[in-house]
């Protein structure tokens, strides 16, 4: 279970974050929905601990991830898997090679035992044929399928997504999704998913949140937000965008602080 409990942060005297709650249960797929540069970026961040609040707290089973050093914030990150926005892959290595790296780095299994999770988890995205083939060699739909093996091959007990569908024709972007509730279906692990899908992605998570100038706005079902009446929500959700971008945004990698503009 993953819960966020007031969470404020600024970058450069800018507020992002200003009183985030948020709680998603053992199980969960959530959807982060919102307009870009709000934040749902350096959310993300807090949760695995690569960002610390200014005040507020990020529970993951009871435990404040804020609080944990050392030893004990490299177990509850070896909890999670992360499915960046790029895919992040190493170029310079194999799809094969990729996928089992963190096995190679995190454990003592032998060359048999990891190519076995390897090919497994390959063959769970559909790219048994493609494991000896470069990310240069490969299209952008079959990257985030390597990153999504990769993410999964350590059994991570939370996944999150950071616009897994970003760059990808429609198309490519559903197939993502929809792999994305499979292995979901059959690893059962809590998620957040980070995206602007909508409504595609309603019918592949359990619950909706909405961030909006750093709080967030909403939180329910996919059907409850069918039926909001909220302006806020409708607008975002039909697409009309009736409120343009803050002048100061939060990039989506979270790392660059604030930028001047949209």
């Amino acid at each position: 279970m993953i819960e966020v409990i007031d969470l404020h942060k600024s970058f450069d005297g800018v507020e992002v974050l200003k009183g985030v709650f948020l709680r998603v249960e053992r199980g969960q797929m959530l959807a982060l929905i919102g307009m870009s540069g709000y934040g749902k970026s350096v959310l993300l961040k807090h949760i695995t601990g690569l960002l610390k609040p200014d005040k507020g707290r990020v529970l993951v089973d009871g435990r404040d991830i804020c609080e944990l050093r050392g030893r004990e914030l490299l177990e509850m990150r070896d909890r999670m898997g992360v499915l960046f926005q790029g895919g992040a892959l190493f170029d310079s290595m194999t799809v094969y090679d990729n996928v089992a790296f963190p096995l190679k780095e995190k454990t003592k299994l032998n060359k048999e035992e990891i190519q076995k999770k390897v090919m497994h988890e390959l063959e769970q995205v559909n790219l048994l044929g493609s494991e000896y083939k470069y990310p240069s060699q490969i299209s952008g739909g079959m990257i985030k399928r390597a990153s999504l093996a990769r993410a999964l091959v350590e059994k991570p007990e939370i996944m999150l997504f950071d616009e897994p569908t970003t760059g990808l024709d429609p198309i490519t972007g559903q197939t993502i999704l929809n792999l994305i509730d499979r292995c979901h279906r059959r690893a059962k692990f809590t998620s957040i998913l980070v995206t602007h899908e909508i409504p595609k992605v309603f019918g592949i998570v359990d619950k909706v949140a909405m961030l909006q100038n750093g709080c967030i706005v909403f939180e329910g079902t996919p059907d409850q937000v069918h039926v909001s009446q909220d302006p806020v929500v409708r607008a975002f959700v039909e697409g009309s965008r009736e409120e343009s971008p803050p002048e100061n945004v939060v990039q989506g990698d979270g790392k660059d602080h604030v930028a001047q503009s949209h």
